[in-house]
Parts: C-alpha cells; sequence; structure tokens
C-alpha cells in the first residue's frame, strides 16, 4: 500500500495496519503497496490524464488448490447471507460477489512483518522530496479552484489537503489497481480480523449499492484502502461528499470529491482553522526531554515560561494544549505541534507520516524546512533489535510488557526510566548506543 509501508515507523516505533484499522483511522499504505491506476484520473478541466499501460491483475489463487477454492466459496456463502440481511440488494450482492476472488498475494502482505525500520529523516528525504515540492505545487494550481471550496467550506488550507493527496498517491498517480472486494473478501476469509474486515466488506457493498463508484472502478491498496486519498469503505461512508453535484461521491475520478472529502475527514477530526500545525524549537538549557511526549499538552504561554522558543525567534503558536515532539530524540529536531498535527494523526497514526504531511504542505506554501540538523550517524533499530531492548529493559526492571518489536508508549516509558537511573536525557529514543548499554553486565 502505498500506505506507507506494512509496518511504519511512529516514534519511531512502528505502526501496523490492524491498529489503523481498529482505531478507525484512514488507511494509508503508500506506494510500496499501490500501483498504477486502472481508471484515468480527472483533471479539474475534466479531460483525462495521459493514457497509462493497464495494470497486471492481482495474483489469484492456484488452479489447482481446490481445498482453498471450496472453502472461499462456503465463507463467501456465508458472508452473502449476511449482507443480504442487512439489506444489501440482490444485484449488488451478484454483482460483487458473483465474481469475487482469493487473492494470496494480499495475504503475503498482510503478514509481512518488516524486519528493518527507517529514521525519521530517512523517511522524510523520500516523502519530501524536491520533486513531490514542485509537482505539489503544480498540482496545487490546478486544483485551486476546488481547494478554495473546500476550504470556505472546512476551513482546511487547499496546501495541507495537496500534501496528503501527495502522500496518498502521488497526486492521484498511483493508488492501486486491487479490486476492494476482493482484498477485503480475501482478508475475512483468513480470518486473523475477520470482524474487521467482514464490517469493511458491508460497507464497501453499501458503497456500490448507492450506486457511487462501480466494482470495476473501487480499486485501491492491498488492505482495501480506496481512491487519491485512500478511504477505507466505513470512512468514505463517514466522510465522502459529492461536491461537484453529479449524485455520486468519486474519490478516484472527481477531484473536487477527491479535495472535499479530505478536508471534511480533516475538519471532523479536530482540524482548527487558522492555526498552525506546530513549529521548529529552540529548547532551553536543561529541559526534561521526558516532557516531549504528545500525551503531555499545555498551553503555548506556559511552555514559554519555561524558556521555549521558535527556532527563527518568532513566537509561538497560539496553542492551547501544545506538545513537545522529538522524533529523533534528544540529539534531533524538536516541534511544538498541536491540534491540527493531531488531526493529521488521525488520518495516519504516525508521527513521520504526519510530520511529512505537515512539511510538504508547509513547503507548499513557501516556508522553510527542517532547519536544526537530524543526527545522521544514528540507525534506526531493527525489529529483532527492539525486541531485545524490551527484554533488557523487563529484565532490569523497567517494565514495557510483552517484548513485540514495536516501540509503543510502555516501551518508550520503560526506556525512560532506564535512561533517568543511569543519567541519559530521557526522551524515550531506542538508539543503537542505548541498547548496547543496556547488554552490558
Amino acid at each position: 500500500m502505498h500506505s506507507t509501508s506494512i509496518l511504519f515507523p511512529l516514534f519511531p516505533y512502528s505502526r501496523s495496519f490492524a491498529r489503523l484499522a481498529s482505531s478507525g483511522a484512514v488507511a494509508v499504505l503508500l506506494a510500496a503497496c499501490a500501483s498504477t491506476p486502472s481508471t484515468p484520473v480527472q483533471t479539474p478541466s475534466g479531460s483525462a490524464t495521459s493514457a497509462r499501460p493497464a495494470p497486471s491483475m492481482p495474483a489469484q489463487a492456484p488452479a489447482g488448490d481446490a481445498a482453498i477454492a471450496q472453502r472461499f466459496a462456503s465463507w463467501v456463502a456465508d458472508f452473502r447471507a449476511t449482507a443480504r440481511a442487512q439489506g444489501i440488494s440482490e444485484a449488488t450482492l451478484r454483482s460483487a460477489l458473483d465474481p469475487v476472488q482469493y487473492l494470496p498475494r494480499v495475504i503475503e502482505l498482510d503478514r509481512a512483518q518488516p524486519e528493518f525500520t527507517r529514521t525519521v529523516w530517512d523517511y522524510l528525504d523520500n516523502a519530501v522530496t524536491p520533486q513531490r515540492i514542485a509537482t505539489g505545487q503544480e498540482k496545487l494550481a490546478q486544483v485551486r479552484a476546488e481547494a478554495d471550496a473546500a476550504a470556505a467550506r472546512y476551513g482546511v488550507p487547499p496546501a495541507v489537503v495537496v500534501a496528503i493527496w501527495g502522500m496518498e498517491s502521488n497526486y492521484g498517480a498511483n493508488y492501486g489497481n486491487t479490486p476492494v472486494i476482493d482484498a477485503l473478501a480475501t482478508l475475512g476469509f483468513e480470518g486473523r480480523r475477520e470482524e474487521w474486515a467482514r464490517g469493511e466488506l458491508i460497507a464497501a457493498l453499501k458503497i456500490l449499492d448507492s450506486g457511487d463508484i462501480a466494482r470495476e472502478r473501487m480499486v485501491g491498496s492491498w488492505a482495501g484502502a480506496m481512491g487519491q486519498t485512500q478511504f477505507l469503505p466505513s470512512n468514505f461512508l463517514a466522510y465522502a461528499v459529492d461536491a461537484d453535484g453529479d449524485g455520486r461521491r468519486d474519490i478516484w475520478g472527481s477531484m473536487p470529491d477527491v479535495v472535499a472529502t479530505t478536508a471534511n475527514f480533516l475538519s471532523r477530526s479536530g482540524w482548527q482553522a487558522g492555526m498552525p500545525w506546530g513549529a521548529e524549537l529552540r529548547l532551553p538549557a536543561g529541559f526534561d526531554f521526558g516532557r516531549a511526549d504528545m500525551a503531555v499538552r499545555q498551553s503555548s504561554a506556559q511552555w514559554a515560561v519555561e524558556g521555549l522558543r521558535t527556532i527563527d525567534g518568532q513566537p509561538l503558536p497560539a496553542f492551547a494544549d501544545g506538545s513537545v515532539l522529538l522524533p529523533a530524540g534528544a540529539r534531533g529536531p524538536a516541534f511544538l505541534v498541536g491540534p491540527n498535527f493531531r488531526a493529521v494523526l488521525r488520518y495516519n497514526n504516525s508521527i513521520n507520516y504526519a510530520l511529512a504531511v505537515s512539511l510538504l504542505a508547509q513547503r507548499l506554501g513557501g516556508g522553510p524546512g527542517v532547519q536544526a540538523p537530524w543526527p545522521r550517524d544514528m540507525a534506526a533499530l531493527s525489529r529483532s533489535q527492539t525486541i531485545e531492548l524490551q527484554n533488557a529493559l523487563n529484565q532490569r526492571g523497567f517494565a514495557t510488557g510483552t517484548a513485540d518489536g514495536v516501540m509503543g508508549p510502555a516501551t518508550r516509558d520503560g526506556l525512560r526510566r532506564y535512561q533517568r537511573s543511569v543519567g541519559l536525557p530521557a526522551d524515550g529514543y531506542p538508539s543503537a548506543e542505548v541498547l548496547q548499554r543496556l547488554q552490558q553486565p
């Protein structure tokens, strides 16, 4: 999925799609999983973009695997009865489920657990490139009328919506070609997240039933995220907007609908009109790095009393509940972020992603990138190394819970307590140096 890799570094702990789905956030699995759209994208003027080669079809179950085919057919029959009981029309059931196919590749991708994570600076280097900025500025000009209309209605600046569009599908060039019905049926049949997949599949059938899109055009990532800004079916039902007034909510081919739907999601996720996402900071000497956490919130006035300043000397953004963010630990850049940054996190629960969207939008508007240097000599811990870190912390009495290779809140808390105990900056950042120190007798 494009969506940002299957496991996505957060702080830099990883975020799995399962957590995203369960939290109700939009699925955004970036270009790694998506492929060239199977339908032309309509430009604001109504003309289609240049023709693209027809995408290859997703891998199908081996013809000789009769056992899987039989079990899959049985699962589909059971699901069909459930969907019928929930009011899905017979016409939709026939058009959607009669041709449904089991896609082994979806299961392979769903089960994938990448061993290696990426540092935040490596992620940003690849997400906020000069090319993406230049293309984004061109696209911003092309959709200016639609984006301005959405901004007037929802309070979300055009550059922010275009930045999400760029992150999710490279401005519509790469939003996936996997049939959503087939992907969700395969995930439901496999069973690891059957309840979630069945719910999303019902939502997808409701979209077909309403006439918003035809089955053959309902394509997206392997995990069911759809359209140019990658919405799960349930979120489509909740937030999709028919902004062009044609009676259909089309986030595949209608730019007014794409832009308005994305802005509507952010607005209803707590976006505050006229407020910036955040600002890069210069931290005072002696700052308690343990307080740099999204869970620690206080007013900008309170942070200013503690000596926090913006890196360019401007006043701090006027947040009622700002948080200090250290995405690369004590040695890296610092940021003060507010409610609009948290709204982007609702879109994709990844600090790296939200920072990339915020910085890309800032650059699209002519603003600066990150000013302070990243600690590029530091390497990200692999998943197995993170498990080693968690086991070492647990053994020393700094409980982190189950060692699963994910840097979640419990692991960060345990790491901070250990860092304080040995006189290190308590930033909760899992570096190779702190792992090596933990492993010493």
